[in-house]
């Protein structure tokens, strides 16, 4: 009796076709992505708000280009949300929420139109977290808007659009607006890594949002207390 130590087995492979519809199946999305991903997340469709959202931590530039965007946009109040600063910057924190009301009073905007909206110190969740505390704040002001405009960078614009019309709910309609940098023309995202970095992880970030509600299981304004 002898004993085997190999085999023959009949090994399928693609054909010259099967190949290009591979080829399409898989490598079309990725080039999809690639090129028009960015645009994908970095979403601008106003809603006939009221009420501007601005993220604090886009920057001094940033808040600046929403100054601009509620001048012109017929809005009667600005919202300033974000939390601390990482410590990355130093023992010295300071709240987003609250430098970028700084900034907006700097350049004219009048007190009683600008609220800052400062955010729980979270891990995880910080988007969800600046929603619910613009929330808390315009209900603590007897505001309540019939539609407000989220005002933020790039490819952040359309999950920070959804989390914010999670957090409001159906009773208000929930705008984005993706503000651009000028220095966005003069290259293209896999150039930069701040860029690159804000892709991939809206790439993950916002299917997590849009299927598994980023395992949140409230969107209560009460649940970014936490």
């Amino acid at each position: 009796m002898s004993v085997r130590l190999f085999q023959r087995r009949n090994l399928w492979c693609p054909t010259f076709l099967g190949w290009i519809v591979l080829l399409l199946l898989f490598g079309a999305p990725f080039l999809l992505w690639w090129f028009k991903g960015e645009a994908y997340f970095s979403l601008t469709e106003r809603q006939p708000a009221t009420v501007l959202i601005v993220e604090g931590w886009i920057g001094v530039e940033g808040v600046q280009a929403a100054k601009q965007e509620f001048d012109h946009g017929g809005y009667d109040t600005i919202v300033t949300v974000g939390g601390l600063s990482t410590k990355d910057w130093g023992p010295q924190r300071w709240s987003f929420a609250f430098e970028a009301r700084k900034l907006l009073l700097i350049a004219g905007v009048p007190p009683d139109h600008v609220l800052a909206a400062p955010a729980t110190e979270v891990k995880g969740q910080r988007t969800f977290a600046a929603m619910a505390a613009a929330w808390r704040t315009l209900q603590a002001n007897g505001i309540h808007p019939r539609a407000v405009n989220v005002f933020t960078r790039g490819a952040h614009a359309r999950r920070s659009r959804l989390i914010a019309a999670r957090v409001f709910g159906r009773e208000t309609e929930v705008g984005a607006i993706a503000w651009i940098p000028g220095e966005y023309d003069q290259e293209s995202w896999w150039e930069s890594s701040e860029r690159a970095d804000d892709l991939l992880k809206e790439t993950v970030a916002y299917p997590l949002e849009l299927l598994l509600n980023s395992g949140r299981l409230s969107n209560s304004a009460d649940a970014g207390r936490n």
